[in-house]
């Protein structure tokens, strides 16, 4: 018999919560099917859930543990305070809790290279999900790729603007927006390519003029300073890399899939845009074309990509109207927890089909010939006919493990992140007193016992990947309430949500139309490949 996980500290109200939006299918479905009450249900659901927690703004942010006053080489005080300036600057990354030294000191920790035990898979054995297919994953490192953006020089900063704004596809700034428009109608410079079988599709132009030497084409100089990644790679996977919005964006098959999906969308909606006003001007068909498919993106990811994590029969939805005089409706800053818990290294399998044909991860890695060779619509319906991993311990590819999981749990350490326990708390989760109250599975509380020695130890990285999944859920139940909480009070917030804002005058009464019909990713996929007479297979969903 399997062993059970102890329950007790899960906390009366969230099993009460979890159990009532889980059962009672039926009662659910009809108060869905009342626009009305649908919409006061949907908002008493998204507000019980963001407000968890104390609301934006937060009392710190990284700014404390800066070690000098910016420019001069005054240190500046190591107390945990609050001031104008850390409520203010945000170049830094914002953060849920103060640092806590204590727990982070020399010696209270066991070593970093000794916890890898518990992110490598057993065995070997691969644990599949239940649930997802493997477009969960690669659409979650790309759209969260536009505004989890830690600094490189400066891990304390980040260089985002707290939006999600499709920067991975627009660029950072419009000097870098500039270099990737054609100035003509309104759309992004592209190409077209053949597919093996000889069909051409639309893709972005290329990076280098000569990638043997990594030289890059004139028309892109500026656009970004390429990784060290990317500029390790041969001559023949450089010679496919794209020009697109930010410097990762080449990295994966999954994410370069979905850039080149928006920006084919862009350039339909720019057509469609052009075609009903023929007097309207390049800037303005890209102003409306960009503002159109940031919303539908937003709508995804509230509707398609929020209900796919969540085991609720109730379907939550954009109803941005709804929480504008709500005091958790306050500009976007990203915290650096809401980063480490969109650290999904495990959810992608080590190896998968392509074409059929076992592949490993490594080979899917600044290789976009794989993608054009497949087309977008067979390599999204292979993706989507693949279940993606379990996400959690002794499930992460090998070759992610010193990449990847040492180092996130090095930089908890040196960001002073508090506990685990101490984050449970703050969420509203009783705090565990026993390792059977995290995980059923023995060998991880063993492990844990071993490294930590007791629950209040445990690092907030480790301890949010060492909870069970929920049935029918895609994630562990911390990570699922950080996510909820930020991911709805940082997209409702979009300038383009607001009710002023959110109209036809703003997207046209066409852009309206099309952003009340796109519901879904493959809403997307499937007016953007060629003609073929067959709908491709694009889903969250195994």
């Amino acid at each position: 018999m399997a062993a059970q996980r102890d329950t007790s500290k899960d906390g009366l109200n969230n099993k009460i919560q979890t159990y009532v939006l889980t059962h009672f299918k039926g009662i659910w479905q009809f108060l869905q099917s009342n626009k009305s009450i649908a919409r006061k249900v949907n908002k008493a659901l998204i507000n019980s859930l963001i407000y968890k927690i104390p609301t934006r703004p937060n009392p710190y942010s990284m700014m404390t543990l800066d070690e000098y006053i910016p420019d001069t080489k005054i240190p500046k005080k190591t107390d945990t305070y609050t001031s104008w300036e850390s409520l203010n600057d945000r170049t830094y990354t914002g953060r849920h809790l103060p640092p806590d030294p204590k727990l982070n000191a020399e010696g209270n920790l066991p070593k970093v290279e000794d916890l890898a035990i518990l992110f490598r898979k057993r065995d070997g054995k691969t644990i599949y999900s239940s649930k997802s297919t493997m477009l969960f994953p690669y659409w979650v490192q790309w759209f969260t790729d536009s505004f989890l953006r830690i600094d490189n020089y400066n891990k304390l900063k980040n260089t985002s603007n707290h939006e999600i704004e499709l920067s991975n596809v627009y660029g950072l700034t419009r000097k870098q927006t500039h270099l990737l428009r054609t100035f003509q109608g309104g759309k992004f410079k592209t190409q077209k390519l053949q597919r093996q079988d000889g069909v051409e599709e639309e893709y972005p132009l290329f990076y280098y003029a000569d990638p043997a030497q990594g030289i890059v084409d004139p028309q892109f100089v500026g656009l970004y300073e390429p990784i060290n990644d990317e500029k390790r790679q041969p001559t023949d996977k450089k010679q496919y890399l794209f020009a697109m919005g930010v410097e990762r964006a080449n990295v994966q098959i999954g994410y370069v899939m979905l850039n080149t999906l928006c920006i084919r969308e862009h350039n339909r909606l720019c057509d469609v845009l052009a075609s009903n006003y023929p007097d309207w001007d390049d800037e303005r068909l890209f102003q409306t074309s960009r503002n159109i498919l940031m919303a539908m993106i937003l709508k995804i990811i509230m509707e398609e990509y929020i209900n796919h994590i969540t085991p609720y029969h109730f379907k939550l939805f954009a109803d941005p109207e709804a929480f504008t005089k709500e005091s958790w409706h306050r500009p976007n800053w990203m915290a650096i927890e809401f980063d480490f818990v969109y650290r999904w290294h495990s959810a992608i399998p080590e190896t998968f089909k392509y074409n059929g044909q076992p592949t490993h991860i490594a080979d899917t890695l600044w290789n976009n010939k794989l993608f054009i060779d497949q087309g977008l619509g067979a390599l999204m319906e292979e993706t989507c006919s693949q279940a993606g991993t379990r996400i959690g311990l002794f499930n992460t590819p090998d070759i992610l493990v010193e990449l990847t999981e040492l180092p996130s749990i090095k930089l908890g350490r040196q960001l002073q992140l508090a506990s685990y326990n101490d984050y449970r708390e703050l969420c509203g989760f009783p705090r565990v007193t026993k390792f059977e109250q995290i995980t059923s599975n023995e060998f991880a509380q063993k492990k844990l016992k071993e490294l930590y020695g007791h629950v209040d130890n445990i690092e907030f990285y480790v301890g949010i990947y060492a909870e069970e999944v929920r049935q029918n859920s895609t994630i562990p139940p911390l990570v699922a309430r950080i996510i909820g909480i930020d991911a709805f009070s940082e997209a409702l917030t979009n300038s383009l949500l607001s009710p002023n804002i959110f109209n036809k005058d703003t997207f046209s009464p066409v852009g309206w139309e099309i952003i009340q019909n796109t519901k879904t990713v493959s809403d997307l996929v499937n007016r953007n490949v060629p003609p073929s007479g067959k709908k491709y297979k694009v889903t969250f969903d195994l």
